[in-house]
C-alpha cells in the first residue's frame, strides 16, 4: 500500500502521479475487487499531500472506472476486466492461402438504416460527446482565415502539410519511433495507409498474413485487390502465436502481414515487448514486410503508452500507419503512414490516387496539436473508454448466461464475446429488437467464430445501453433454452 516515502516522488500533477501508483497497486493484486482505498485522513497521513490533492486523485480514479464511490462509506475497488469473466478460447489451427469473399456479407450486415432509435454497439468509435469538437470548431476557424488569406485553394505539399508532419514526429518520440517529418506521409485515414502500404509490397495473387480472428476491413481489402488471406491464430492475451506464424512463413511463400499489436481489433490484446521484438526479427529475416495498424495505440488504460512494433524495427521493414478517427473525430480522415524503406513506392501510390492530401483539414489538427489540449482531451477519452469498457464487461457479466466468455482489453473500445449459440442470430434479432452489434463471422475467411460477437464501448454509460445489453443477453439466454 502507498506509504509515506511516496510523497517525495511526487511533483507536477500530484493527484494524477497518486492516481496511477494507486491504479498500478490496483492492477498488481494490492487491492482486491471491494476493496475499500485509505480514507482521505489516512491517506494523507501516509502521503503528506493534501486532502483536496487525494480526494482529486480518487476522484481521478472514479473516471478511469478503477473505484466506486459509495456514500458515506469512501472509494471502493471495482471489479478489473480481466476478472470478470474467462477470456475467449484460443487453439492453434492450421490455415491455408484462401481467396477472400467478405464483401457481400459485409455490405448486408452494415447497411443499417438512419434510424436514431437503433443502439449502436457496432460502430468502433467513441461517441460525438468523447470528443474535442468545440475546441476543433475553433481550430477551424481560425484555419479557415488562415486558408483565405493565402488563397488555399491550390494543391497542397504531396507529402502532406510540413505543420502536421512536424507534430506528428514530435508525438512519436514518446513511443521511441524516432521519426522525422520527411519519413511521414499523410493519407485520409488509417484504411487508406493501409491500402496503400498493401498495395506497395504485394501484387493480385500474393499471400498476405492476417491476425485470427482479425479486422473485417483488412480482408476486404484483400479481396479487393484480389490477394489471399493467410490467417494464423491469436491468443486473446497475448496476441498472434508465433509458433503458428514461424510455420505459416515456412509451408507458404507470403509477401507481407497485417497486424495490429496494440489493442487489436477485435480481441483488444496487447502485445509483450519481447513479443513484438521478436515478430520484427522473423520477419525481418525473411524479408517480409509488416503493415501495422496502430489506430489504437493512444487508447490505452494503463500509465503509459504501448510501444508500436515500428519502434523495434531496424531495418526499414515495418510500415506503419494510424490516424486521429479514434481519438479526434473520424469525418476529418487524416491518417498517416511511416513506411520505411518502401516509401518511395508508397509516395508515388500516394501521389497517383489524389495528388496531395486536402489541406484544410490538416491545418485544423495541426493547430490543434501545437498546444497541450491534446494531451488533457486523451487522458479524459482514456478514463472514459476504461469506464465504459469495464461497465459494459460488468453488464455482459450480469445479463448474459454464465458460459459466456470475453475478452479483457488493455486500451482501445471493443469486447469480443464468446458465445454458445450463432453470432449471425444473435445479430439480427438484436437488429429486429433496434440494437446494433457486429457477428463475428465477419471476422475471418473460415466459420470460426460463428459464435462470436463483437461489441463496441464507445457509449458514454447510461441506462439505455444498459438496458442494450440486457436485452442482448435475454436474446442469447433464449436461444440456449
Amino acid at each position: 500500500m502507498f506509504e509515506a516515502p511516496y510523497s517525495q516522488k511526487i511533483s507536477g500533477c500530484q493527484y494524477r502521479k497518486l492516481a496511477d501508483e494507486i491504479e498500478r497497486e490496483i492492477v498488481e493484486g494490492g487491492y482486491r475487487a471491494g476493496d475499500k482505498l485509505p480514507s482521505l485522513r489516512e491517506a494523507h497521513s501516509r502521503t503528506g499531500l493534501s486532502i483536496t490533492t487525494i480526494l482529486r486523485a480518487y476522484a481521478e480514479l472514479e473516471d478511469r472506472g478503477v473505484v466506486e464511490p459509495k456514500e458515506k462509506s469512501g472509494f471502493f475497488v471495482k471489479p478489473q476486466i480481466c476478472n470478470i469473466l474467462p477470456l475467449p478460447g484460443f487453439e492453434r489451427h492450421e490455415s491455408k492461402p484462401r481467396p477472400v469473399e467478405v464483401n457481400a456479407l459485409v455490405d448486408a450486415i452494415t447497411e443499417i438504416p438512419e434510424d436514431p432509435s437503433m443502439l449502436s454497439l457496432g460502430s468502433a468509435v467513441p461517441a460525438p460527446e468523447l470528443l474535442p469538437l468545440r475546441q476543433l470548431a475553433g481550430a477551424a476557424k481560425a484555419a479557415s482565415g488562415i486558408y483565405r488569406q493565402h488563397g488555399g485553394i491550390g494543391y497542397g505539399p504531396p507529402d502532406g502539410m510540413p505543420a502536421l508532419r512536424r507534430q506528428i514526429a514530435r508525438r512519436s518520440l514518446e513511443f521511441e519511433a524516432m521519426a522525422h517529418p520527411e519519413e511521414i506521409l499523410i493519407t485520409s485515414g488509417c484504411m487508406d495507409a493501409i491500402q496503400l502500404c498493401l498495395r506497395a509490397v504485394a501484387a493480385p495473387g500474393d499471400t498476405v498474413v492476417v491476425e485470427s480472428p482479425t479486422f473485417t476491413c483488412y480482408l476486404q481489402l484483400i479481396e479487393d485487390l484480389k490477394m489471399l488471406a493467410l490467417e494464423v491464430p491469436a491468443d486473446p492475451k497475448s496476441g498472434v502465436d508465433f509458433p503458428s506464424l514461424h510455420k505459416a512463413l515456412t509451408d507458404h511463400d507470403v509477401k507481407a502481414c497485417i497486424l495490429n499489436p496494440n489493442f487489436q481489433n477485435p480481441l483488444g490484446f496487447e502485445m509483450s515487448e519481447a513479443s513484438k521484438q521478436r515478430v520484427v526479427e522473423l520477419m525481418a529475416q525473411r524479408d517480409i514486410p509488416i503493415i501495422e495498424d496502430d489506430i489504437y495505440g493512444e487508447l490505452y488504460f494503463g500509465a503509459s503508452r504501448p510501444r508500436p512494433l515500428k519502434s523495434f524495427d531496424r531495418r526499414g521493414m515495418v510500415l506503419y500507419c494510424s490516424s486521429f478517427s479514434k481519438s479526434l473525430a473520424p469525418d476529418l480522415r487524416i491518417g498517416w503512414t511511416m513506411p520505411g524503406r518502401f516509401i518511395e513506392r508508397v509516395r508515388r501510390l500516394r501521389f497517383n490516387s489524389s495528388i496531395a492530401p486536402p489541406k484544410l483539414n490538416q491545418v485544423i489538427v495541426a493547430d490543434y496539436l501545437e498546444g497541450n489540449s491534446y494531451d488533457r482531451h486523451l487522458r479524459k477519452l482514456r478514463g472514459a473508454l476504461k469506464h465504459q469498457t469495464l461497465n459494459t464487461a460488468l453488464a455482459i457479466a450480469r445479463h448474459f448466461p454464465a458460459t459466456a466468455r470475453i475478452s479483457a482489453p488493455g486500451g482501445g473500445l471493443i469486447l469480443w464475446v464468446e458465445l454458445e449459440v450463432d453470432g449471425m442470430k444473435v445479430f439480427y434479432e438484436a437488429r429486429r429488437k433496434k440494437i446494433f452489434v457486429l457477428p463475428g463471422l465477419i471476422s475471418s475467411i473460415t466459420d470460426r467464430y460463428r459464435n462470436c460477437i463483437r461489441i463496441s464501448c464507445g457509449n458514454p454509460w447510461s441506462e439505455r445501453v444498459e438496458q442494450g445489453i440486457q436485452t442482448l443477453g435475454g436474446i442469447v439466454t433464449a436461444m440456449i433454452d
